[in-house]
């Protein structure tokens, strides 16, 4: 089984987090969810984004870097949100990475370097999301998977933000299903 490393989003890591975390182990599969945010949660995406912008986005994105550390070669990294921007920069960047799952979130590959070839990555996100849609992740990720057989994009209907948190307002629980169904298919192809 794979071990896998889940950063957490704005909000913290919430019950919702650790829910979805636990789907994966679930499946046989070793879940480490770091608390980038030192037990603190917050009720909205204004409060984290407030105390991101207190500690800094550089630290907050080192933070989920340094969370990869001591991990052995093979493991997958995963974000949600706020989470995708240091996994990303983790898959682009660690040669011990075997593949990523992007959760409502992508940023531009030049921010962290370029795509190693062939890494296995799904992005998800849902299509009207505010972030993801409206801010150009969506339009940027349809660009990157393009050419890439081992690149997969899914889009979901709606227009909520953080709806794989099962513990915020936002929860999707079908658009998770399929998420969570479809993380666990390129974990089962991964070697």
């Amino acid at each position: 089984m794979t071990e896998m490393l889940l950063l957490h989003h704005i909000q913290g890591l919430t019950p919702g987090v650790v829910d979805l975390a636990d789907r994966f182990r679930a499946a046989g599969h070793t879940v480490h969810t770091p608390d980038l945010f030192e037990g603190r949660t917050f009720a909205s995406i204004d409060e984290g984004a407030a105390y991101v912008g207190s500690v800094g986005f550089a630290e907050m994105r080192a933070r989920g870097v340094a969370a990869a550390d001591g991990l052995g070669d093979g493991f997958v990294v995963a974000g949600i949100s706020l989470g995708v921007m240091a996994a990303q920069q983790v898959a682009q960047n660690t040669p011990g990475a075997a593949g990523a799952l992007l959760f409502e979130a992508f940023a531009d590959l030049s921010n962290f370097g370029t795509w190693p070839d062939g890494l296995p990555v799904q992005v998800h996100g849902m299509a009207e999301d505010p972030f993801f849609g409206a801010e150009g992740d969506v339009d940027a990720a349809r660009e990157f998977v393009e050419g890439r057989s081992a690149a997969e994009l899914f889009v979901y209907p709606g227009d909520v933000h953080l709806f794989v948190d099962s513990s915020l307002p936002s929860y999707d629980a079908d658009a998770t299903a399929l998420v969570v169904e479809r993380s666990l298919a390129m974990l089962e192809r991964l070697p």
